[in-house]
């Protein structure tokens, strides 16, 4: 039997975070040196209005002393304040574009928090070969929705939980991605079933899930016909996707 196509992607989750410091250069660096397909990482802005790759709203959890916690929210603190703390290994918070200088492979760009959304769109406007290989996601409707006013061009995609998610989507996952322009949904496994999966796909949409977490995981995704698995741990993550379309040829 020939082999199958490639059509499933194995997404760094904030880089490789299970050998690196999650959201850094190295961290990004080491995945793609790994292999994934995708980068996945996170953006929020800093006071002087830098658009910054952190995930959490605060450096408590990711400073590596003392110095760097305790600082409050980041949307409270210049970016010369913030890229002076260590985050692990000697790293330190990246900007936006120096994420994008030293990457390749395709991103998934998460929108922490919207008040990002107008620097992040001026950013790629200047940089069309890197708006190709973005897709903006995020959990808030209102970021996707401001990025479809100010970056229309990039791609879009709706993160949840899980489905339907009812307490954030009242009205309904499939409402939100019509509203927001979205092209992809990225869902938790809980509620996520094939048929779901099946019946987004029919409508259009591309649909990853995460976490990924183990070789059956990625077995479901392929079997499922998801574009994509979200990992903490690259490294593991593509051994498990060699394994599962070596097991798939064998059915």
């Amino acid at each position: 039997m020939s082999p199958l196509p490639v059509t499933y992607a194995v997404v760094g989750h904030r880089g490789a975070m299970a050998e690196s410091p999650e959201n850094t250069l190295a961290s990004f660096r080491l995945a793609e040196a790994i292999g994934v397909h995708e980068l996945e990482f996170d953006v929020r802005l800093s006071a002087d209005g830098v658009a910054i790759v952190l995930h959490d709203a605060t450096l408590d959890r990711r400073a590596a002393a003392d110095s760097g916690r305790g600082l409050g929210p980041v949307a409270d603190l210049s970016y010369d304040r913030i890229s002076g703390v260590d985050v692990g290994a000697g790293e330190r918070v990246p900007t936006f574009e120096e994420a994008l200088d030293v990457t390749c492979v395709a991103l998934q760009v998460e929108i922490k928090a919207v008040e990002a959304v107008p620097e992040v769109a001026r950013i790629v406007a200047g940089r069309p070969d890197d708006a190709r290989r973005i897709r903006f996601t995020s959990f808030l409707p209102e970021a996707l929705r401001r990025l479809q006013e100010l970056a229309p061009d990039v791609r879009r995609g709706l993160i949840t939980l899980g489905y339907p998610d009812t307490g954030r989507h009242p009205d309904g996952i499939e409402a939100v991605l019509a509203s927001t322009g979205a092209s992809a949904f990225y869902s938790g496994w809980e509620g996520l079933s094939v048929d779901i999966v099946r019946r987004l796909q029919d409508s259009g949409y591309e649909v990853g899930a995460w976490p990924v977490r183990s070789l059956d995981d990625v077995r479901r995704g392929l079997e499922w016909g998801l574009v994509s698995g979200t990992v903490d741990d690259p490294r593991a993550g593509c051994e498990w996707l060699v394994e599962a379309r070596r097991l798939a040829r064998q059915v």
